[in-house]
């Protein structure tokens, strides 16, 4: 499950939900339906929940610098709705999952996509090479 995979010891944004809090939610089937419901609903209707829209802007100062006078002393952070990160990755890993299966990615499209990792890309370039050695070419 996607929620497994998310670090739980990352900063909650706006909504303060944690993704250990959350993944304790999705463990009753009652509330992970109303989530599936929701993520379906506003896929259907075309319209993100202006809930989902909100963010919150830190500003961190970086190490070891000699003055805090400079932008580029600070590292700007922006958090986002914990549920909102749930839904966008459950509909990510579903689009690249159809787009694989559908043989809608060019096989040398493989940065960013599961599944395709260096040692994956090894392996496709391995079996394109003793696939025309066996043909000869």
């Amino acid at each position: 499950m996607t929620i497994n995979k998310c670090n739980n010891s990352s900063a909650p944004g706006p909504d303060r939900i944690s993704w250990k809090h959350l993944e304790w939610v999705v463990k009753n089937n009652k509330c992970l339906e109303i989530i599936v419901n929701i993520a379906n609903a506003c896929i259907n209707l075309g319209h993100w929940l202006l809930n989902f829209k909100v963010s919150l802007s830190i500003i961190i100062p970086k190490p070891n610098k000699v003055a805090y006078d400079s932008p580029k002393s600070f590292c700007p952070i922006v958090l986002l709705n914990t549920m909102r990160k749930l839904i966008e990755k459950v509909i990510s890993k579903q689009i690249q999952y159809h787009l694989i299966t559908n043989n809608f990615i060019h096989p040398n499209q493989l940065r960013g996509l599961k599944q395709w990792s260096t040692t994956d890309t090894d392996l496709f370039l391995t079996h394109l090479i003793w696939s025309r050695w066996v043909k000869n070419l």
